[in-house]
């Protein structure tokens, strides 16, 4: 496949789009952050500007060409304008999670060799001081907001604004040096490296170059009509590749607005206020939402609640067809647009989607019942595949070919093939460069001619050429009996049931499926409090009978709707519990893009699911947890193990059997 060397509209990196958006759409928003509940704003222009201090406050400071400098902190426009600006002199910005713990943010700072930090508060600069002596090779630091800082020892801790007004005064003397290393970026020099989520290992250095970046970005941007007047909000890890190609990728090739929230806590809020017209959130988001539809819902009067129910059901019988132009008669479409008036409108209001003109999902399978729940209210979501090393556009989902079953078919410049075995691979000109001091791994996951293995199973339907997304090729396998064990198909029908936050499923080898079940706290607890059911913890709550019952009777409707899918009815659950504790990326359960790490929770959980196995009616377990200030603990419970009915159906066996 031949690629372009010279860059796309002869823009060969990050700064020159930045540089060409400061000239063609100087006075157009570029960046809006919330703080003390008043909405700041940048232009392109003023960007630049912003973006050119910086860097030259970095010269000043000793940054070299091809130095890493980590940045970890919440989504904030100073944060964005770091990266391009270490970019500007030459160096490769390293965002890291910035909920991780400093023994995680260590492997990273010293795998990476950082020499500079630029943080965003007092967390994250006690984080860093912390490991600060094992990384011999870190220098500086700059934080953003100075509250908590001002007795710290500032010979090598520097003050964001501080650095900026240093480069200022500073711009005669290193403008030119500016100017030339700016001027020596390549299409194929480094743009950053992102760390993958670590689900199987120690994370890895994701090596990306602006050809990779500029040329996804370019696609995907075309694909779906992006432009200079779209709003986004960024409000995910700067450190998952799907925020840099959304909020700097995209951004910058568009010139769209990049809105940045408050906070975590004010980021609905923030997102009705916005209501962006280019929307993108992984599945957990969406269920999130969608629980407190039904909790607020089953809190309403009995006449909301039941013309809720009238027009969500005409939804979704034509709702998804009204939104891709398909003919509905007239008295639907009547009876969907008061629908509009009545429910759909102010519910679209109330999630902020009021705007939505292209929206996304991706990172993991969303459940078919989720994802048509929110195209029945004329929200245009369409669902994505991709990877941190393909700078994430592997599928996509045009307009009008949208399915809750399939991905997509290949986006613009990539090519896919499944190989014997099942396994995705593809190739693009986003495919990453290698993967960082690990000439290894790069050699197991992309071949001579440029194949990228995915680690995923699916198919391509020949009707549509739409890719089908099995499940992780290491979690599909076969069950003792033959027939196909496929564990997420199963844990996105429980969770599109409020009640459930997370389920993971064990069956490969065995005659018969399990599985664990977490409650979702927000939506018993508000059960809870209407039937005025006290309880003092998660823990006590997830063992009341009546929350058992109630999810048994889940996993029992979703073992009916399994038995109807001859490949997969093999996998109905016939024994569950529900866990004492909500999975944590902090006690290595997910990862920090929550992820099930399910490997590790088989294994840290062994009895458990020995149990059962066995029979067993109950079990006492004792578990170690990690407290939010990084303290260990112990908890203990007796879980009780639960039998679900399942429909007898004949599974129908692997290919390979």
């Amino acid at each position: 496949m031949a690629y372009l060397t010279e860059g796309a509209e002869g823009l060969r990196s990050v700064p020159a789009l930045l540089a060409r958006n400061a000239s063609q759409f100087g006075g157009s928003p570029a960046y809006r952050e919330k703080e003390y509940g008043i909405w700041q704003s940048w232009t392109w222009a003023e960007t630049a500007k912003e973006i050119e201090a910086l860097a030259l406050g970095l010269l000043n400071l000793g940054v070299n060409e091809g130095d890493f400098i980590a940045v970890i902190g919440r989504n904030r426009p100073y944060l964005y304008w770091s990266m391009v600006a270490a970019q500007r002199v030459g160096a490769i910005p390293v965002p890291l999670y910035q909920d991780a713990v400093a023994e995680e943010m260590e492997y990273v700072l010293d795998h990476c060799g950082a020499r500079f930090a630029i943080v965003s508060d007092q967390e994250q600069v006690d984080k860093v001081i912390e490991i600060q002596d094992k990384l011999h090779q870190f220098e500086h630091m700059i934080y953003l907001d100075p509250r908590g800082l001002r007795k710290y020892d500032h010979s090598h801790l520097h003050q964001f604004s501080h650095v900026q007004n240093q480069g200022r005064a500073a711009h005669d003397e290193f403008i030119k040096e500016l100017e030339a290393r700016t001027a020596k970026l390549e299409y194929d020099s480094t743009c950053v490296m992102l760390y993958t989520s670590g689900t199987t290992g120690k994370p890895k250095g994701v090596v990306l170059s602006n050809r990779n970046i500029i040329e996804t970005a370019k696609a995907s941007s075309e694909f779906d009509h992006l432009k200079v007047d779209d709003e986004v909000l960024a409000y995910l890890p700067m450190a998952w590749v799907g925020d840099f190609i959304f909020s700097i990728g995209q951004a910058y090739w568009s010139g769209f607005c990049v809105n940045c929230p408050e906070s975590p806590e004010t980021m609905m809020t923030d997102l009705r206020e916005i209501a962006p017209s280019y929307y993108f959130a992984p599945p957990r988001v969406f269920e999130t939402q969608l629980t407190q539809i039904m909790i607020r819902m089953e809190d309403s009067g009995t006449f909301k609640k039941k013309t809720f129910d009238y027009f969500m059901e005409h939804a979704r019988k034509v709702g998804p067809a009204i939104l891709d132009g398909h003919d509905v008669s007239a008295f639907d479409r009547l009876k969907y647009r008061l629908g509009e008036f009545m429910v759909y409108g102010p519910l679209k209001n109330a999630l902020g989607f009021s705007n939505v003109r292209v929206g996304y999902t991706a990172g993991e399978a969303i459940g078919p019942e989720i994802f048509d729940f929110y195209r029945a209210l004329g929200i245009n979501l369409k669902q994505l595949y991709g990877q941190t090393e393909a700078s994430v556009f592997i599928t996509q989902q045009p307009d009008g070919e949208v399915r809750s079953d399939t991905v997509g078919v290949p986006s613009p410049g990539v090519e896919i093939r499944i190989a014997e075995n099942g396994e995705v691979y593809y190739r693009s000109p986003g495919v990453f460069v290698e993967y960082y001091k690990n000439a290894e791994s790069t050699a197991d996951t992309k071949d001579a001619e440029g194949w990228v293995a995915t680690g995923d199973a699916g198919f391509i339907e020949e009707a549509t050429g739409h890719l089908r997304i099995i499940d992780r090729a290491k979690d599909v396998g076969a069950m003792a009996n033959g027939a196909m064990f496929a564990p997420k198909y199963v844990e996105n029908k429980l969770k599109f049931y409020p009640n459930i936050l997370e389920a993971v499923v064990f069956g490969a080898g065995r005659d018969r499926c399990t599985a664990f079940i977490n409650i979702d706290l927000a939506a018993v607890g508000n059960w809870a409090e209407r039937n005025n059911i006290a309880y003092a913890s998660y823990q006590e709550l997830a063992g009341h009978q009546q929350v058992l019952d109630t999810i048994q009777a889940h996993i029992e409707e979703v073992n009916a709707s399994i038995a109807q899918d001859p490949m997969l009815s093999g996998c109905q659950v016939h024994r569950f519990l529900v866990l004492h504790k909500e999975l944590d990326a902090d006690d290595g359960e997910l990862t920090r893009t929550r992820k099930v790490r399910r490997k590790i929770i088989g294994e840290k959980f062994d009895d458990l699911v020995t149990a059962l196995y066995e029979g067993a009616s109950n079990i006492y377990t004792e578990t170690e947890v990690t407290y939010e200030d990084g303290r260990k603990g112990k908890i203990s419970a007796t879980l009780e193990i639960r039998d679900a009915k399942v429909v007898p159906a004949t599974a129908q066996k692997l290919a390979a059997e």
